[in-house]
């Protein structure tokens, strides 16, 4: 089960590369499942429970447009995801796949040794242009780490 990170397709939509090599799909549960493998571990970032998956995954409460409701519980969770994504398939998904996806792959980067005041450059130029969509949003990635 543990294949290697690498066992997501580095140039393929919606996947995002750390600067350490580690690959983290982001993506919109509004949209069908990709084609190609499934992950090993979802963190999906919804104001309500999600649908039941064949693989381990792990919700938080994050209303759109908004930021989670137990911060604490995010941090754990977003550096859990981090960890595997060194040796597992690591998906990270919200409705969208933009605001919340956006900002948990920035605190991601910051994880990964972006500095706070470049992750959502970085997330923004090397997953989507739109991700991160609010202010607060923005400034909770300032300050994550």
């Amino acid at each position: 089960m543990n294949e290697p990170a690498s066992a997501w397709n580095p140039t393929a939509a919606g996947v995002l590369r750390l600067p350490s090599g580690r690959l983290v799909r982001g993506r919109a549960l509004r949209q069908p499942l990709p084609d190609g493998p499934v992950p090993h571990f979802a963190l999906y970032l919804l104001g309500r429970r999600p649908p039941q998956v064949d693989w381990e995954a792990r919700w938080l409460r994050w209303p759109d447009f908004r930021l989670p409701t137990d911060r604490e519980a995010a941090t754990e969770a977003l550096r859990e995801a981090w960890s595997r994504a060194a040796k597992e398939r690591v998906e990270i998904a919200c409705g969208g796949g933009r605001g919340r996806t956006g900002t948990a792959l920035a605190c991601l980067a910051v994880l990964d040794g972006v500095p706070g005041g470049e992750a959502v450059d970085y997330v923004r130029t090397h997953y989507a242009a739109g991700a991160v969509e609010t202010p607060w949003q923005r400034a909770f990635v300032r300050r994550f780490g």
